[in-house]
């Protein structure tokens, strides 16, 4: 084949006005091949991909090198801009639309997907908080549900009574014990010492040692641990010998620091019926021949605390007011597999339709047990998600009068999580919405109308399985989910009196009963899984009378209500 001449390249690069220059021309590589690639307008596709795609890789790239290489934010932003470029030109050869074609490539600061913003609620509802969860979907098997208003627990006046209030905003709620006496305020926690732990369990057992041997004319306390043939008496705190749970098998007890402090374990074959939790302060008599067992004969029962008798009414009265309505609820608020608040709007419907007087709250407002909460799958803080909750409850129910008393639960994801736990802080609250809200630390005692309540929403009922409480949270050691201050357990969780009221929200069944003279209800949990749940309502008598100079009890009904 004849040699090429730098003419013969000359002029036929001439031909397509490309630039010629002879310092950049190697003869011995001008190969007529590739003059050929170069100058026939046939192959002119094969030459791009075969030489001008080599030019743009980088030298020593590997397959796939591209899509590992770490990018910087201008690599970044040239992608960006190739992108929408290549945009631009498509758009150039379509039908042009409605609107833009172009797409936003930055990240939004609120994702939300089409499908949670075309379930949002009618405007109408002030609870609108589907955009709190990529995938607020309303839940199917709560919508689904039946036996809505079935009332599947009495107490009381079956017929007669009307389930409807006044809206009395007149109506008293107030804390029992108010100033040094009562939490309302956050606490600092987490530097507890055993040593006061110590202190606060002995001063428990020394004070109701002492009511007790006073009640029964006990002369003193024996030391459990000492060997002896007679019949003693001893005092002391129950306690399990295992981390399980208690047993007739498995009791211990623990004498106080006066009775020598030492753990004996106690056989209670002897005893006909016993009903016992870890942590309750007994007396017992019985014998201890080897000093290594106690075999216990008699089990002394405990002594029920005092009602509340405010001085205005320790006298009979004549005249009776009229019957206050109160409603009250436990959380969660969303069904478990969405964070759609629906059966919290339709709490708001039922106030505004029944009007109560008085309607308590009790937690988790923002359940730290949720899935989409434990997995963060939410575009709102939780304080946020709160807030939004609480000022939809205030402005939904505004119009019916009913006054909100707003409780904790330690499943609270956006509270303190410590026992007993402060209230809640709700600072953007107005002036005339604070004179509608009342909001109390888990545990209190509420007087509403002269009427005691003891609240907790603490699931003591599950943890402890007994019915017997003598404080808010008698049992030591305490669960696993409950963080314990025992310095202001001691300070602030204490039964000092019997409340008429008791209201103990539990994953057990619902229940109202009468508990030698107090009314303890579980009104169940608003939802339970994926389907509704239950609440409670009771009509009180205010200012409680009395009869032949004897208590009555001021509950005239009370009803556990499905959703």
């Amino acid at each position: 084949m004849a040699s090429v001449t730098t003419e013969d390249i000359k002029s036929e690069l001439d031909t397509f006005n490309i630039a010629f220059n002879n310092d950049t021309v190697d003869k011995s590589k001008c190969q007529p091949s590739l003059l050929f690639l170069l100058l026939t307008l046939d192959n002119l596709d094969q030459f791009e991909h075969e030489i001008l795609n080599k030019k743009k890789k980088p030298k020593g790239s590997s397959k796939g090198s591209q899509f590992n290489k770490t990018r910087d934010i201008n690599s970044i932003q040239e992608l960006i801009r190739a992108e929408e470029e290549e945009e631009s030109m498509l758009d150039s050869y379509s039908t042009p639309a409605k609107g833009s074609q172009k797409r936003a490539l930055t990240t939004p600061e609120h994702p939300q997907s089409k499908r949670g913003v075309a379930q949002l609620p009618s405007p109408s509802l002030l609870l609108s908080p589907a955009s709190f969860s990529p995938s607020a979907t309303p839940s199917q098997k709560y919508g689904m549900r039946g036996g809505r208003g079935e009332v599947v627990s009495s107490f009381g006046a079956v017929q007669g009574p009307r389930w409807t209030g006044k809206g009395q905003s007149s109506v008293r709620v107030e804390m029992l014990e108010g100033g040094e006496n009562s939490l309302i305020s956050s606490y600092k926690y987490m530097f507890q010492r055993l040593r006061d732990v110590r202190d606060v369990l002995t001063e428990k057992i020394e004070e109701l040692g002492e009511e007790l041997r006073s009640h029964f004319n006990i002369e003193e306390f024996s030391a459990v641990s000492l060997p002896v043939q007679d019949s003693i008496t001893v005092l002391g705190q129950v306690c399990c010998d295992s981390n399980g749970k208690l047993n007739a098998q498995s009791v211990l007890l623990e004498a106080g620091q006066e009775q020598g402090g030492r753990q004996v374990p106690v056989d209670l074959s002897e005893l006909k019926e016993f009903s016992l939790f870890p942590g309750q302060v007994v007396v017992m008599e019985g014998m201890n021949p080897s000093g290594e067992k106690f075999v216990a004969t008699k089990l002394y029962e405990g002594i029920p605390l005092p009602f509340h008798c405010p001085p205005e009414v320790k006298q009979e009265m004549n005249e009776v007011s009229e019957p206050v309505m109160v409603v009250m609820t436990c959380g969660p608020y969303t069904p478990s597999e969405s964070l759609t608040y629906d059966p919290l709007i339709d709490l708001i419907t039922i106030i505004n339709k029944d009007r109560p007087d008085v309607c308590i709250l009790l937690g988790p407002f923002v359940d730290s047990k949720h899935e989409q909460i434990e997995k963060n799958q939410v575009t709102e803080t939780f304080e946020t998600i709160f807030k939004r909750c609480v000022d939809s409850i205030v402005e939904g129910t505004k119009g019916s009068g009913c006054r909100l008393v707003f409780v904790p639960s330690q499943r609270d994801v956006h509270h303190h999580y410590i026992y007993p736990q402060p209230p809640f802080n709700l600072s953007n609250l107005s002036k005339d919405d604070s004179a509608q809200v009342t909001l109390a630390p888990d545990p209190c005692t509420l007087l509403i109308s002269n009427v005691t309540f003891g609240l907790t929403s603490t699931d003591i009922l599950f943890h402890m399985g007994a019915e017997e409480i003598s404080c808010y949270y008698p049992l030591y050691p305490p669960a696993e989910e409950v963080n314990m201050d025992y310095d202001k357990f001691q300070q602030f969780s204490q039964m000092n009196l019997t409340p008429d009221i008791l209201i103990v929200p539990s994953e057990l069944r619902y229940f109202i009963k009468d508990v030698i003279g107090c009314v303890c209800v579980n009104p169940g949990r608003l939802t339970k899984g994926q389907v509704g749940g239950t609440y409670g309502r009771l009509l009180i008598q205010p200012n409680p009378v009395l009869v032949e100079g004897k208590r009555v009890s001021p509950c005239i009904a009370g009803q556990v209500v499905k959703i």
